[in-house]
């Protein structure tokens, strides 16, 4: 495994924008009296979840590399937070139909202008820290997905406690290293465990998956048609429409069609031997999904939140 190979400039980011933030709504609605996705808020300091991603990835990539996807009814709140910044390109769902959706509607507009491109998805909604290790991590990645070319890299976490709402990667043999990080195959994927299941992979030397990947878009674009060709062959359709004046229309009548499909259960639980996993070491990673999560996390750095601290356990 190649120790410091040169990092490959022809890949893009993905920023996935579109989720409602179901399990925040009662906390945000309390503090800032009207709904709004966490990604959007600014639980800290001066930039949203949704800046402080775009900013990370644009550390490493262009912005004219940058393909965004949203949700129709945050339009407004992404375009504002995006006014001082370089937008990029801005894809807009027309429903919600789960993370692979979202993840391959991305993956089409990079295909259509780069097809041999390098991607890394970034979910809008985790919080990392500190961002210049966050960064070299990532850029490990990308290093291992142009090595291994028909697997996708994921970023895990060493776990510090049971956690039964995240994913779970049972690490397999290491692969390798790239520089400081080893690389291990991965043997399976455990999503939303019971406790006694959680329990058994943490004791088992289990990770937390991000969700955070590098890979190949034709890995994906090929995996995506072993896993769901459905929902495949309908994005097949709308690439065709990339770029015209039929673009807009397509989109929303693919999406009328569109299967639900989530990419950790139908993707990644079915395909791990074409996965691997980098363990994020020396960053501090969450998904805040629960006011508690944000609490605790900002309370590791000698922070607190932006809203008042009786709303977390209101």
């Amino acid at each position: 495994m190649a120790d410091a190979a040169p990092l490959n400039n022809n890949f893009w980011s993905i920023i996935l924008a579109g989720g409602e933030g179901e399990r925040l709504r009662p906390l945000v609605q309390q503090w800032l009296g009207q709904p709004k996705p966490k990604q959007y808020c600014t639980f800290i300091g001066t930039r949203s979840m949704f800046q402080h991603t775009v900013d990370r990835a644009d550390l490493l990539s262009s912005p004219d590399r940058r393909v965004t996807v949203i949700a129709k009814s945050h339009r407004h709140d992404a375009l504002a937070q995006l006014a001082d910044r370089v937008t990029g390109k801005i894809v807009v769902q027309p429903i919600n139909r789960d993370t692979a959706a979202g993840v391959f509607l991305a993956l089409a507009h990079v295909r259509a202008r780069d097809p041999q491109a390098t991607v890394v998805v970034y979910p809008s909604d985790h919080f990392v820290y500190p961002e210049e290790r966050f960064v070299k991590v990532v850029e490990t990645a990308i290093r291992a997905a142009d090595l291994l070319t028909d697997h996708l890299v994921l970023l895990a976490v060493a776990p510090d406690r049971i956690e039964q709402e995240y994913g779970w990667i049972q690490p397999g043999v290491q692969l390798g290293c790239i520089g400081e990080h080893g690389l291990h195959k991965v043997d399976l994927f455990v999503e939303k465990p019971t406790p006694a299941v959680a329990r058994q992979v943490m004791l088992s030397r289990g990770m937390w998956n991000t969700l955070i990947l590098a890979a190949r878009i034709e890995t994906l674009w090929e995996m995506g048609w072993r896993c769901f060709p459905e929902l495949i062959r309908l994005f097949e359709q709308y690439s065709a429409a990339i770029g015209t004046s039929k673009e807009e229309t397509m989109l929303e009548a693919v999406y009328q069609k569109l299967p639900t499909r989530n990419f950790s259960s139908h993707l990644l639980q079915r395909l791990p031997q074409q996965a691997a996993a980098i363990e994020m070491s020396g960053v501090l990673w969450c998904d805040w999904g629960k006011p508690q999560r944000i609490v605790d996390t900002l309370q590791r750095i000698g922070k607190l939140p932006a809203f008042p601290l009786e709303y977390a356990v209101a």
